[in-house]
């Protein structure tokens, strides 16, 4: 490997990890300091309506990173592919990768924003929990194709 595709390599990395941490960040810390600001704030000030609407604030730009690392992938796997240099376990997390991402970017949050629009009586129906519950069964399905991504891309560098 020369040395400016290894450079690329490492910074390919970085950038999947860095995405990679901003999700699980947004699930596991964002979303529930922010669904619960009764606890930080001592009184409801906030409305679940809200909160959801701040949630969806970060997750607007969660997809603007998640977009910038679909065209990561898609160029260096891509590359790797037409080099030969690509296994099943990889093809597969790639597909994921790609598709889970625009699902995330182009689907659910566009959709999710338009039921927002729609008011607050919109998000408490069963179409508006429904489709919330399918971009988180779809985050983490993204979240997991990209830590296999992730980990074979590292075990193929540091043969």
């Amino acid at each position: 490997m020369n040395k400016y595709f290894k450079i690329t390599t490492i910074a390919y990395l970085v950038l999947l990890g860095a995405v990679l941490g901003a999700g699980l960040f947004a699930g596991i810390v964002v979303a529930p300091v922010t669904f619960h600001t009764e606890t930080w704030l001592g009184s409801e000030v906030l409305s679940h309506y809200q909160e959801g609407l701040i949630m969806t604030e970060n997750f607007i730009r969660l997809s603007y990173l998640v977009n910038v690392v679909l065209v990561a992938v898609a160029l260096y796997e891509g590359y790797k592919y037409k080099k030969f240099e690509r296994d099943t376990i990889t093809k597969v997390a790639t597909f994921f990768v790609i598709a889970t991402g625009l699902l995330f970017s182009q689907y659910y949050i566009p959709d999710i924003l338009t039921m927002q629009m729609a008011g607050e009586a919109m998000t408490q129906s069963e179409a508006f929990i429904n489709t919330h519950k399918g971009s988180e069964i779809n985050f983490k399905i993204f979240s997991a194709a990209l830590l296999v991504l992730m980990v074979r891309n590292m075990q193929k560098a540091c043969k």
